[in-house]
């Protein structure tokens, strides 16, 4: 049998756990390169039954399609900018060095590739305050003791003070002026960082589990992330030509990835381009790739495009891959032709994944250390800024970013533990037995102010979610280190990835969201649509009698994502629709603290007006008359 991928074709082997693609890099970019220009994939399943056992073959090829020229499509703006722009280079050139605060239209959509977006503070009203945010590329999510350090000074210097860790393991620098653009650019160039790619409509920055394990197999992802990585970085130039006049600081690529870009053996290739893979288009939008082994989900493998999974032996040497294809996470509300998907495997199925976070301190297998610390969606600022700088720069360390938007310590001596475990508990970045569970694997989106895209709150907003989730499992008797993972994002776009949540929160409307459930702690599964137009001060309603049931009705350790699948919308709905309340008596709290029903309902109407629920309410009520009456003794 041979599985057919984007025209390389591979011996599958007797083995039925291993689809066995070699370790060589060509077989990789081949397959890349079908993906990328056709981003179609006919995968085709079939088994039969014989006294041997089942078998089956898997055929993935990139289907050409021949266009019919009687009519001829309707081209959108952004792909005539690409094409006339000389590789991504006009008019943002020109735009860069007018006076006005703003580029144009084109150069906007340009910029994208350079790894920037243009934004303006939505919370101001008047004229429009523009300014530019910048992605870095970071595969694996590497992140040098310089690059830190410089990109650390360039929020202060340039930016709004802050450091944002985003999903997809890079920085994010905002409120960047457009004159000091070339600066900020060129400084994370000579730093040996990058911007290139990190937006636009190309392969973005490519996962891998950021814990720097001394192992053949977590190494070996991590190289095969950064030669995909190198594979699929643009080649004409546009980036140095237009932020260090040209000059090309890049350290020597592998000569495999040289190679394997120039092997045009499949006709994937732009011959004589300045862009073999991309061509003067570019791709139609943003593509994504993740690389991992087997039962490490750090990086939520079923949201890419490409997924890849190194395949070890029992004494950890890489021995092959598996490949998923087919996932994505954007959509648009009520356009039913847009969705978000899992991937789907082109291999055999692997052992279950698990969802690590690799927090707190771990040995990496070479005598050093390594710590995780978690980062409240991503947002590295003040104290904890200044004590992170202070720990990096003292004791000369890498980082790595993960794409749950936490940080990590690498390469710390045994003799340092203890001084930084200190300094960090000075500077509030405690250990992850004492952040709030919820906390811990919440994620959420910038959203407002600077977003363009943002509908409603969501970094600004989930802290305060969080605290009301808390509060309704403490009222429902759910205990402290149970947890539900839980998203927010201000637009259905997905960048924090809400549709793998077990409760995913995405804007649909001001101060409105609509609610997904389903997704599961290892992020296997993906959420489905429950409920649209949900007010923020409406969300009690609504999550009270799914956690009420969840505490009282779920199977064995089943987890909250789970439950909702098995449960079923329709009676979720009528959970919802006929909940009147907690039950007297059933609360952990116990609410006979109201002495009849006309008393509750009176103090829910207060509590509404303060965006509580009415536990909440009378709990402080009750703090507050115990407080008094201790001061007045």
């Amino acid at each position: 049998m041979t599985t057919s991928f984007g025209g390389a074709n591979t011996a599958i082997p007797k083995d039925p756990k291993l689809l066995r693609v070699p370790t060589s890099f060509n077989g990789l970019k081949s397959a890349s390169n079908s993906l990328l220009l056709s981003k179609r994939l006919h995968v085709f399943h079939s088994f039969s039954a014989s006294t041997a056992g089942p078998t089956s073959i898997i055929r993935a090829v990139s289907t050409p399609v021949k266009p019919d020229t009687s009519v001829q499509p309707k081209r959108s703006k952004v792909e005539i900018f690409k094409e006339h722009s000389n590789f991504i280079r006009y008019p943002l050139n020109e735009e860069l060095l007018t006076e006005a605060s703003n580029i144009n239209e084109a150069a906007t959509q340009l910029i994208k590739f350079h790894g920037s977006y243009q934004q303006y503070n939505r919370d101001e009203r008047g004229a429009k305050s523009y300014s530019f945010m910048l992605r870095t590329k970071n595969p694996c999510g590497k992140v040098s003791n310089k690059l830190y350090l410089v990109m650390d000074d360039l929020a202060d210097q340039f930016g709004i003070g802050t450091l944002r860790l985003t999903t997809r393991q890079t920085f994010q620098l905002h409120g960047v002026l457009k004159k000091n653009l070339k600066t900020v650019m060129s400084s994370i160039i000579r730093s040996m960082g990058s911007t290139l790619g990190a937006c636009g409509d190309l392969n973005r920055n490519v996962l891998a589990p950021a814990a720097p394990f001394a192992r053949k197999d977590y190494l070996f992802a991590q190289k095969t992330a950064e030669d995909i990585a190198a594979l699929l970085t643009p080649q004409s130039g546009f980036y140095y030509d237009m932020w260090v006049d040209g000059e090309k600081i890049l350290s020597a690529e592998p000569p495999e990835v040289v190679k394997a870009r120039n092997d045009n053996s499949h006709g994937t290739n732009f011959p004589d381009s300045a862009e073999p893979i991309y061509g003067t288009q570019f791709l139609p939008r943003k593509f994504k790739v993740a690389v991992t082994v087997p039962t490490d989900n750090s990086v939520d493998i079923f949201t890419n495009d490409i997924g890849v999974v190194v395949v070890s032996d029992s004494e950890g040497k890489p021995q092959g891959y598996n490949i998923y294809v087919g996932g994505g996470m954007g959509r648009t509300h009520r356009l039913e032709s847009t969705f978000p998907r899992l991937a789907e495997p082109l291999g055999y199925e692997l052992p279950e994944w698990e969802f690590k976070s690799y927090l707190g301190w771990h040995e990496q297998g070479d005598g050093g250390l390594f710590c995780g610390l978690h980062v409240d969606n991503g947002r590295v600022k003040g104290t904890m800024k200044t004590t992170l700088r202070e720990i990096i720069e003292k004791y000369n360390l890498n980082v790595r970013i993960t794409p749950n938007q936490n940080i990590i310590l690498c390469d710390i001596r045994q003799a340092w533990k203890r001084p930084i475990t200190t300094a960090l508990a000075q500077g509030g970045l405690l250990q992850p037995r004492y952040v709030d569970p919820l906390n811990l694997t919440a994620m959420a989106c910038p959203a407002f102010p600077l977003c363009p895209l943002a509908i409603t709150e969501a970094e600004r907003g989930i802290p305060n979610i969080l605290k009301r989730v808390r509060a309704l499992f403490e009222k429902v008797g759910l205990k402290y280190n149970e947890s539900v993972v839980i998203r927010v994002t201000g637009c259905p776009n997905g960048c924090a990835r809400p549709y793998m949540a077990e409760l995913g929160l995405v804007g649909d409307g001001p101060n409105s969201y609509q609610i997904w459930l389903g997704g599961n702690p290892n992020q296997t599964s993906l959420a489905k649509p429950f409920k649209d137009k949900v007010k923020l001060h409406d969300l009690e309603n609504v999550l009270e009698p799914l956690f009420y049931n969840w505490k009282r009705k779920r199977l064995s350790k089943e987890s909250f994502g789970d439950f909702t699948i098995r449960t079923g919308t329709e009676k979720l709905q009528e959970m919802v629709d006929k909940w009147e309340g907690i039950p007297l008596g059933a609360s952990r709290y116990n609410l006979k603290l109201f002495a009849d029903k006309e008393t509750y309902e009176a103090m829910d109407v207060l509590a509404r007006l303060e965006d509580k629920s009415a536990h909440q309410l009378a709990m402080e009520v009750i703090r507050n008359y115990v407080a008094s009456q201790q001061s007045g003794k």
